[in-house]
C-alpha cells in the first residue's frame, strides 16, 4: 500500500489562532481531516506535527527507512532557516512535496530564502488549506500504479 507522511513545523499547531491573513481560519485538525477526505483510498496517511527541528529531522529519517510514497511538508519557519531539514529530505527517495498557507515568496525579505524548495519535486503555496488539497490531489494522480 502507498503511503503518504504529512509533516508539519512550528507553529502550525496554533493555526486558528495565527495572522488569518496570512494563514486562514482553519486548525491543523480541520485541515487534517480535509487532506483524509481527499485521499485515493489506496493511499494511507499519517500526521506528524512538530516544533523542534530535531524532531522534524528524526521523522524524515523514520520515511526514509520505512518507505513512505511520498512527504508533504510544510517546515514552517525552518523552511528559511533549516540546512538540517534540507539534508533529511535530500535522502529520502520518494516523492517531496512542500507546501505552505501564505504565499511565503510574497511576503518579509526573509522568507524568500528557502532551503527546501531544490529538494522537493513540487510547491503549492498561497492558497491557505487548498495549497494541502492541491498536494493531496497531486499525489493521487501521481502515485496511481
Amino acid at each position: 500500500m502507498k503511503s503518504i507522511l504529512v509533516i508539519n513545523g512550528p507553529n502550525l499547531n496554533m493555526l486558528g489562532k495565527r495572522p488569518k491573513e496570512h494563514y486562514g481560519t482553519k486548525t491543523l485538525d480541520e485541515i487534517n481531516d480535509l487532506m483524509y477526505k481527499e485521499l485515493a483510498l489506496d493511499i494511507k496517511i499519517e500526521f506528524y506535527q512538530s516544533n523542534s527541528e530535531g524532531d522534524i529531522v528524526t521523522k524524515i529519517q523514520e520515511a526514509v527507512l520505512n518507505s513512505y510514497s511520498a512527504i508533504i511538508i510544510n517546515p514552517g519557519a525552518y523552511t528559511h532557516t533549516s540546512v538540517a531539514i534540507h539534508d533529511a529530505l535530500e535522502m529520502f527517495t520518494g516523492l517531496k512535496i512542500e507546501v505552505h498557507l501564505s504565499k511565503v515568496d510574497e511576503r518579509e525579505d526573509f522568507r524568500k530564502i528557502n532551503f527546501v524548495r531544490d529538494v522537493c519535486d513540487k510547491t503549492f503555496s498561497g492558497k491557505k488549506e487548498e495549497s494541502y488539497l492541491d498536494a493531496i490531489r497531486y499525489l493521487n494522480e501521481s502515485l496511481k500504479d
